[in-house]
């Protein structure tokens, strides 16, 4: 009898160990919100709103590379057969090229394993409906564009672009310095509206951002 209460007992004891251990490694969802932040410039949470990489709105139980409105994953990922559950996630998280070799994605990795469980603990609350989902930054809304942004002309003569604005001012770029993106999205500019975006630097350097490809070669005229 009293061997078998010492079995009980140490059965209890190593039961609630395990629930110990269980209980410091089970992620934080409220904390995981703050992790989710260095997430944020590159994934949303809102349902088809992709940015640099895919929504992950409802990311949990997913298969990885199969968000249809996404177009950019890597041939790594669609074929990985991965489904994003707690241990995939964590994996992922903490080395994406070690978890899915040859992947697109250029993050170094989350070393911090308590960190890796609170943010793993948000995505999986926010994809069940359990936790509010923080909305991103949005983006500014082109159509709206002050005239002096707004694109009216542009001129290519040797290693110069002269963008015209609608203020009526012509400005001078080395060629190498002015880039040339397109936004469809609904904060896109309106069609034959392209915008003037500046990059920084000492003000020499800008994009010019069209709401579709074609109008790219179309709109620049040469002459000098």
């Amino acid at each position: 009898m009293t061997l078998r209460i010492v079995r009980y007992a140490a059965a209890a004891l190593a039961l609630a160990f395990a629930a110990a251990a269980a209980a410091q490694n089970a992620g934080d969802a409220a904390r995981g919100t703050r992790v989710f932040q260095a997430c944020a410039a590159c994934h949303s949470l809102e349902p088809g709103r992709n940015m640099t990489g895919p929504s992950l709105a409802g990311v949990w139980g997913r298969k990885a590379g199969s968000l249809e409105s996404f177009g950019r994953y890597s041939a790594a990922l669609r074929k990985s057969g991965i489904v994003w559950n707690e241990r995939a996630l964590d994996a992922w998280i903490a080395n994406p090229e070690k978890a899915v070799p040859g992947n697109l994605m250029s993050f170094a990795g989350l070393p911090d394993a308590r960190a890796r469980a609170d943010l793993v603990a948000f995505l999986r609350a926010a994809s069940e409906g359990k936790a509010p989902a923080p909305r991103s930054a949005a983006l500014p809304d082109l159509k709206k564009a002050p005239a002096e942004a707004t694109v009216t002309a542009m001129r290519h003569c040797g290693d110069s672009y002269f963008v015209t604005t609608g203020s009526g001012a012509t400005l001078p770029f080395w060629e190498f310095n002015l880039r040339f993106k397109t936004d469809s999205s609904p904060n896109g500019p309106a069609p034959g509206k392209p915008v003037l975006v500046g990059q920084g630097m000492q003000g020499d350097r800008a994009q010019v951002v069209f709401s579709a490809p074609e109008e790219i070669s179309s709109f620049i005229r040469k002459g000098c």
